[in-house]
């Protein structure tokens, strides 16, 4: 007999997860507000990063690649630019070759000759890229230029095994990294501001914040220094030659601002269950009510005997029950509170699961007893 049980100890073992989920957001982020320094909050406008991708083919694996059209393609260009000469309607049937995306990161001010790290991922049906070298890839940008040249062997972090039609998988095998594997061919032209003024972005636009700022950066460079444009852009007047223009920006980045208090806010995973909750979350007096169901789903399979006339043939059958067991109800009071320890307590002593905790506070902001934004990601 099969039994599948979705018992009350599961339960208390998910709440005291989800108990520790908030207790190391309460560690995490502290109720008082703290001076951070202007470079962990704002961008300069102009530096930035540009992502590179390409198609590529990687050769050398043990069986485990694809044989699907795009790989052959591909194989078959990358042998036409090396100068061999295939024949016509040939048909390569290679499981050592697979077809892969290769993508990478150009960091602001690179220079030609500096190497990237890239990320190669398969794009047919193969089963593993494990020990395979990813041929020469030409990584363009978005404007169809080419900024970097990657070439080398996979480092994969999985590892897989079959036999007999069975096979087992750790971590992900279609997916690898190679270490300074592409060279930067083409560099990007950055910018720092335009003539005397460089422009500061808040990465979180605040219009208190951003005031903060401005009088930070007035109190040390003199006033009219800085100006806000709106709650996210800064205007900061700089000096000309670029010698000057970089230890002034040094120097602007390691002033210290309190930023303004966070937005309350509660990010819902639907996919995971998992809730975070900033310390500005909120909540109005209200009662909640909340049930627990136990649920037990039993399978017996039986083999029914053959009848005089069934030429000796069994039939297999197949016997399914299930019972739901509803337990007594709880109704827990929330007062106004302005403790995130206190909602959290008051959560938990219901015995809510991650997924309980989704719909209880949905409701609760549907029910106007929610001071927070709900996010669901």
């Amino acid at each position: 007999m099969k039994k599948t049980f979705f018992s009350k100890s599961q339960q208390l073992t998910t709440n005291g997860f989800v108990g520790i989920l908030f207790f190391l957001c309460l560690l995490i982020v502290s109720p008082l507000t703290q001076a951070e320094r202007i470079k962990d909050i704002v961008n300069i406008q102009g530096i930035r990063d540009n992502q590179l991708m390409g198609y590529g083919v990687v050769v050398g694996l043990d069986g485990t690649g694809d044989v699907s059209p795009l790989t052959t393609q591909g194989i078959i260009s990358a042998m036409v630019q090396l100068g061999v000469k295939l024949p016509a309607g040939v048909n390569l049937n290679a499981k050592n070759i697979a077809g892969v995306a290769v993508t990478a990161t150009l960091p602001p001010f690179a220079q030609l000759g500096q190497t990237l790290d890239v990320t190669v991922s398969s794009l047919g049906s193969a089963k593993s890229l494990r020990g395979g070298t990813l041929l020469m890839t030409a990584l363009k940008g978005a404007d169809g230029q080419i900024y970097a040249m990657a070439q080398g062997n996979l480092l994969v972090g999985g590892a897989g095994a079959s036999a007999g039609g069975s096979s087992v998988t750790v971590n992900h095998l279609n997916a690898g990294r190679i270490a300074a594997g592409a060279t930067v061919e083409k560099t990007v032209e950055v910018g720092v501001g335009q003539g005397d003024t460089i422009s500061l972005e808040l990465k979180e636009a605040d219009f208190t914040t951003a005031s903060r700022i401005v009088s930070a950066v007035n109190n040390r460079f003199g006033q009219n220094t800085a100006s806000a444009i709106n709650g996210r852009v800064i205007a900061v007047r700089a000096p000309m030659d670029y010698d000057s223009r970089v230890g002034f920006v040094s120097d602007l980045q390691s002033l210290n601002v309190t930023a303004a208090d966070v937005m309350a806010k509660v990010v819902l995973n639907g996919r995971t269950g998992s809730v975070v909750m900033n310390q500005s979350v909120t909540v109005k007096e209200c009662a909640i009510a909340h049930g627990n169901l136990s649920i037990v789903i039993s399978t017996a399979n039986d083999v029914s005997q053959p009848g005089a006339l069934s030429n000796g043939q069994t039939t297999p059958v197949s016997n399914s029950q299930i019972d739901i067991t509803s337990q007594p109800g709880l109704v827990v009071r929330l007062p106004n509170s302005v403790l995130l320890a206190d909602v959290v307590k008051a959560l938990n002593s219901i015995g809510a699961t991650p997924q309980d905790l989704l719909a209880i506070l949905q409701a609760m902001k549907a029910a106007g007893s929610l001071n927070a934004e709900l996010e669901i990601i």
